[in-house]
């Protein structure tokens, strides 16, 4: 099967883009499954039950999440009870809203995705991203499992990677909004990307004005993070998968532009 794993969607803008370019794109390639990363699907930062409503509309399957998962309030009892929307699961307190995993019944088939986040100046106080991959991988119900890690550093991705290659069908790293070159399937049949990139204006810094974050770094004083606007792009991956092994046969890294 071939499953469309799309970078970070920012903001309004960027939803909007996605659901122009998402139908026609499934058609064309023959996606037979869509992981989105929608921690920025929001104006403003995180997810809401409308931005999240959005993208499911849209022909998304699944929804990952990141540093940004709880920055809406209103986000915290639809994480509770979509069993399609996956936060990261390192945090470990059972009073955090959602899942870790999410296990989609596709009917003949079925996927499991993991989200994890890195230990690595992200955030403080998180459990090891890597002794938290083995415990989920016990939670998953498929052999194709695919895992979102959200993470700042090209070191703590590439080495997730390889500590997972042939327990798990592909790794994505999102976060960063910058695809990286290094689509490819690991020695031991797991398919990986350091990053997607992200989905949303070109011309901007990581989806928002370059002057605002131009100003930021000038002067350093807080800023408020306005979305940038103009022509947009798709950044995904995609990953074509072995249905009875779970190995990954083929990873392409895409690019889409207005």
């Amino acid at each position: 099967m071939k499953i469309l794993c799309i970078g970070d969607v920012v903001g309004s803008i960027g939803c909007r883009y996605l659901r122009d370019r998402l139908p026609s794109l499934k058609r064309m390639m023959g996606i037979d499954a869509v992981i989105c990363n929608g921690e920025n699907s929001a104006d403003g930062n995180g997810l809401t039950p409308v931005s999240a409503k959005y993208l499911f509309d849209s022909g998304v399957d699944v929804i990952t999440l990141g540093n940004h998962s709880f920055r809406r309030r209103e986000a915290y009892d639809f994480l509770d009870e979509n069993p399609f929307t996956a936060r990261p699961a390192n945090f470990s307190d059972p009073s955090v809203p959602g899942r870790g995993v999410v296990n989609l019944d596709m009917g003949r088939r079925m996927i499991s995705v993991v989200n994890l986040m890195g230990n690595i100046g992200i955030e403080d106080g998180l459990d090891s991203a890597f002794e938290t991959a083995d415990r989920m991988l016990e939670l998953c119900e498929s052999r194709i499992i695919l895992v979102d890690f959200h993470a700042e550093t090209t070191s703590e991705k590439r080495a997730l990677g390889f500590y997972l290659d042939g327990r798990v069908s592909a790794v994505f790293g999102t976060h960063t909004h910058v695809q990286t070159s290094d689509a490819q399937v690991l020695p031991n049949g797991t398919g990986y990307i350091t990053d997607l990139g992200m989905t949303g204006t070109i011309d901007s810094v990581l989806g928002v004005k370059t002057d605002i974050i131009i100003r930021k770094f000038k002067t350093h004083m807080p800023a408020r993070f306005d979305l940038a606007t103009g022509d947009c792009k798709l950044e995904a991956a995609v990953f074509e998968v072995d249905d009875r092994s779970g190995k990954c046969i083929s990873a392409e890294s895409l690019r889409i532009e207005r």
